[in-house]
């Protein structure tokens, strides 16, 4: 059996309040667990005492048999000094899509070809004006 270290949802509506349990990896979020470690209120200020109430016996316990907690449940062991979590780093998260990296190149090519136009009408010459037209020998014979 498979056993995880995670937290189970409590609370109302926009109130939330955690349970860290101890629970089979294929039972639901908020349903059955093996046993209760401690809770998390995440609406309390991060310094506040009562923020995070962890049993680290019972952790360490759990731990030792073989449970593996979730990365929530992890940072707040790394914090009780319980576990020890290695710091995450993804350099390629930021970094935009394949699509969004086409649209930025035709976006800037577009650019590029918009002001080498206006460049180049700045530049050209001034089209000369047609000089007026002497009146026709063909109106003057009309008359």
């Amino acid at each position: 059996m498979a056993l995880k270290i995670r937290l189970s949802r409590g609370g109302t509506k926009k109130r939330p309040f955690y349970h860290i349990v101890i629970a089979d990896a294929r039972s639901p979020r908020d349903g059955r667990f093996i046993e209760r470690l401690g809770s998390f209120n995440p609406l309390l200020a991060k310094d506040d005492e009562n923020r995070i109430i962890l049993d680290a016996e019972r952790a360490k316990h759990w731990i030792d048999v073989g449970a593996q907690p979730t990365d929530r449940v992890l940072r707040f062991l790394d914090a009780a000094g319980i576990a020890k979590r290695e710091p995450r780093n993804n350099p390629e998260a930021g970094k935009p899509g394949a699509k969004a990296t086409e649209r930025a190149e035709a976006k800037a090519q577009a650019e590029t070809d918009r002001k080498a136009a206006a460049e180049e009408a700045k530049n050209a010459p001034a089209p000369e004006a047609p000089a007026p037209e002497a009146p026709a020998a063909d109106e003057a014979a009309a008359e």
